[in-house]
């Protein structure tokens, strides 16, 4: 008969491969997460790490023994625990003896095992191994029942599910893996720290957070370095999930010749190499992003790290040392994510719960411990006991063992006569006659007293739970006296704090800011100038149902106060705005600061360097309600923002502007009326305040803009169809804050409604935007000036179904490139809203605008 016909048939079976993907894949998905990726909460080992260590334990390489070969160790850990080759597991040896990966290394390595600069360890037939002090600690009392036990892969021996873990390794020295659907980065810590809040938990187990950060200030990394702000380990602390910004250790001296100077690195980012910070650093020079550098060398030895670097004698350490930051590893970022397996299965913890897990598990392992000795005592205790009874019968247990056939009728007849059991039996029989010396008697009955003694204490310790926490203590203060040492890593200011603006070039900037929130800056240089009546070019490509809002100029180093139409106030520093071209969309606002409420509609945006541009920040309302508040009430800034002013429940706030004793203010309606009165008109309030009337309208009617100026200055008025003109200030007549003004532009069926109005007179070029998201950039002095009754001149060429938006100033800086005004105008740049095809004039100029696609709700007289 053939090979081939014995052979049994290969049967095929079919199956959807939407069930097979996702079954087979949930059980790799399972295989991965708890078998290689994610580490243990109570040992915070991952399987691999743990056979390797019990390895070593079963070859006795303890810390004060020979040192044997990895190859011999890795090989035993393939061969006996884990399966997977030796090279999978000598990687992971020589992680756990690297120095600078691990804050306490459980494996002591002979040989190369690679260094910080990035050097692969030599290969295992040349590197040696033993463990260190930790590890010993770790695998202490496995030998006494206090962990459970399985079989290996191959049913040959048992091996430990969880080391007992008397070192708090989660905790002192991390873990990294990448499982399927999630990873897990946990930073080393102090040894000295985490005992120090294992000791809190022990004595009061909901102890605040705050109190255990007063004691466990943040991550240690083997590397030093400093941790920029606590905000990240705040996170990481209470969700288990964090972000921390790292940065090396850099110091300034004097260096050879006049006036020079050098930066010096002697610590830098954990998991950072050095050699590939040097490189990146020359590339970042050669590439002209750093300047002011003259040479990098590496002088570190053995006494430690010391990077050079050598600076021209006009560079600037300060600027240099920040461009280091910003253009190489020198600072970096690491992710927090304390996802380990808890009861099997993958959850993340902050420190509070880490540390109870450490508790739980040392808790359970002593009071396992403890079980395993009194039930060792109890069984010692029972055999003396036996002993002393026959010794204190010695001639009749001698006659009956002289008398009895065998050693089995000996054991029973000493059972039955004096009461004992079969290991009580069995210990007299094998009793050698040394032990009925006097002197031997006297130790029977002294290990006799000490059993007795040991046993009432173990059974004290099952009986009292404070026992065992003390118990703990004791461990931890030993662990403490034996492995702590100081903090290497510095815990400082946060990184707005360590970065001066001298890193970011000072520049004037076009800032942008769509109907549904998409804000950026662009160069001023991206916008050329055009005839009156031009059609423009691309200002930002804005998506279906959005358009440009605001338009407006300022420096990269201002502040933009973010005021909402419910009356709240946001601080943004221009430079965190995405620098992007004129065509792109932008980001969106609510991802660049933090606390706009859901329900909060953008309204204003005002730009000032050191809140001393002006002596007052002035509010008007669509309802014509005016407020004028000290700049200097809104100096100080506050990440979740501040009221800056109240509004009545129908009103809404239309803009804002920075005014100072004897400015002019005009409040422009949508009908075209113009309200002219001094701002002193309007007393100083508080910030909670509600304001004055600023305006008297008609019904239907609205504030749009709000402005300031004088009566030799003129001012420029825009309607939605595109015409409008520029008219003298002066020929508004001044009158009493709360009129109703004159007419400005007539708003006809021709011009639609007024949609802004600026001062023309400060700027040299005017940028007017349209719904589609096209810019038109015009000189002020091709605009005609018409009298104040007059309907205007087109100002823009509109396509079909497009209308004029907003407008913005181009200022006259003197200089031969033009630059924008840097104070935007507010009012125009949200007062433009979406129209429905069935509105009339009167009734689209009634629009409130607001960086939302949501229709505004109208006010009433």
């Amino acid at each position: 008969m053939s090979e081939e016909a014995k052979t049994p048939p290969e049967v095929i079976g079919n199956s959807l491969i939407e069930r097979e993907m996702r079954e087979s894949y949930l059980t790799y998905a399972l295989s991965v997460i708890h078998d290689r990726a994610l580490p243990d909460v109570r040992d915070g080992l991952k399987p691999s790490q743990r056979r390797i260590l019990v390895a070593m334990n079963d070859l006795n390489l303890r810390s004060n023994a020979k040192y044997r070969k990895c190859a011999k160790i890795a090989g035993d850990t393939s061969g006996n625990y884990h399966p997977h080759g030796e090279s999978v597991i000598y990687p992971t040896l020589v992680r756990m003896a690297q120095p600078f990966r691990l804050r306490s290394p459980l494996i002591d390595g002979q040989g190369n095992f690679g260094s910080i600069d990035g050097d692969p360890p030599a290969a295992m037939r040349y590197t040696e191994a033993r463990m260190a002090g930790p590890a010993e600690e770790m695998l202490a009392d496995l030998d006494k029942e206090t962990v459970d036990l399985r079989s290996n892969y191959d049913e040959t021996r048992m091996e430990p599910v969880v080391l007992p873990g008397r070192f708090p390794n989660l905790l002192v020295n991390g873990s990294e893996g990448i499982a399927v659907g999630m990873s897990t980065s946990l930073p080393p810590h102090n040894l000295g720290e985490i005992i120090g809040g294992l000791r809190m938990i022990l004595e009061d187990p909901e102890v605040p957070l705050a109190e255990l950060m007063k004691v466990v200030k943040g991550p240690d990394f083997p590397t030093g370095g400093l941790i920029c702000g606590m905000e990240g380990i705040a996170s990481a602390f209470s969700t288990g999930i964090g972000r921390l910004v790292l940065r090396a250790r850099m110091h300034h001296e004097a260096a050879e010749g006049r006036g020079r100077e050098r930066l010096v690195v002697t610590e830098i980012p954990y998991e950072k190499e050095k050699a590939a910070i040097i490189t990146k650093a020359a590339d970042a020079v050669k590439e002209g992003r750093i300047e002011g550098i003259h040479d990098i060398r590496d002088e570190s030895d053995r006494q430690g790290m010391r990077i050079v670097i050598e600076l021209r004698k006009d560079a600037d350490p300060v600027v240099v040392e920040n461009l280091l930051y910003k253009h190489t590893p020198l600072q970096s970022t690491y992710v927090i994510r304390n996802t380990v397996l808890q009861g099997g299965r993958p959850r993340t913890l902050g420190l509070k719960d880490l540390l109870l897990a450490y508790r739980d598990h040392r808790y359970i392992v002593i009071r396992r411990r403890t079980a395993y000795l009194l039930g060792k005592a109890e069984r010692r205790l029972h055999i003396l006991e036996g002993l002393m009874i026959a010794i204190q019968a010695i001639d009749e247990v001698v006659e009956i063992i002289k008398t009895s056939s065998d050693t089995a009728q000996a054991r029973r007849r000493l059972e039955s006569t004096f009461d004992l059991s079969e290991r009580q039996s069995q210990a007299i029989v094998d009793m050698r006659l040394g032990r009925l010396t006097d002197l031997e008697v006297h130790k029977l009955q002294d290990e006799i007293d000490q059993l007795r003694k040991d046993i009432a204490w173990y059974k004290r310790i099952l009986a009292e739970d404070e026992l065992v926490y003390n118990i703990i203590r004791e461990d931890l203060d030993e662990l403490e006296g034996r492995y702590a040492n100081p903090r290497r890593t510095e815990i400082g200011g946060s990184v707005e704090e360590f970065l001066t603006e001298d890193l970011i070039a000072e520049e004037t900037v076009v800032v942008t800011i769509s109907r549904e929130g998409f804000i950026k800056r662009t160069s001023v240089d991206a916008y050329r100038a055009q005839a009156r009546g031009g059609r423009g070019i691309a200002g930002g490509k804005a998506k279906e149902g959005d358009h440009l809002l605001h338009l407006f100029v300022c420096s990269t180093h201002d502040f933009l106060l973010i005021v909402t139409d419910r009356g709240r106030l946001y601080w943004l520093k221009v430079y965190r705005l995405p620098d992007l071209d004129r065509t792109s969309r932008g980001r969106s606002i609510r991802n660049l600061v933090e606390g706009i409420g859901k329900e909060e509609r953008i309204r204003s945006i005002q730009a000032t360097r050191d809140f001393s541009e002006a002596d007052y920040l002035l509010f008007a309302t669509a309802k014509g309600k005016v407020k004028k508040t000290e700049l200097k009430a809104y100096s100080r800034p506050r990440s979740a923002g501040i009221i800056a002013t109240v509004l009545a429940d129908e009103d809404r706030l239309i803009g804002t502007a920075l005014v100072s004793q004897g400015d002019e203010v005009l409040l422009c309606t949508s009908t075209g009326q113009v309200v002219r009165f001094l701002e002193s008109e309007a007393r100083p309030m508080g910030r909670t305040a509600g304001g004055v009337r600023g305006a008297a309208l008609k019904e239907g009617d609205r504030v749009v803009n709000l402005i300031t100026g004088n009566e030799d200055e003129f001012l420029l008025l825009a309607c939605r169809l595109g015409y409008g003109k520029r008219t003298k200030i002066g020929e508004f007549r001044l009158t009493r804050r709360g009129s109703r003004g004159v007419v400005g532009i007539r708003t006809s069926e021709r011009n639609g409604p007024l949609v802004n109005a600026l001062n023309a007179s400060r700027c040299q070029d005017v940028l007017f935007s349209t719904h589609s998201g096209m810019l038109v950039r015009t000189p002020v002095e091709q605009i005609s000036i018409q009298g104040r009754a007059t309907q205007g001149v087109r100002l823009v060429n509109l396509k079909d179904g497009d209308h004029l938006v907003s407008m913005a100033a181009v200022a006259d800086s003197g200089d031969e490139d033009e630059s924008l005004q840097d104070s935007p105008p507010t009012g125009g740049d949200q007062d433009a809203e979406e129209s429905r095809p069935d509105q009339t004039p009167e009734e689209a100029s009634g629009g409130v605008p607001e960086v939302d696609t949501e229709e505004p709700p109208k006010a009433d007289e």
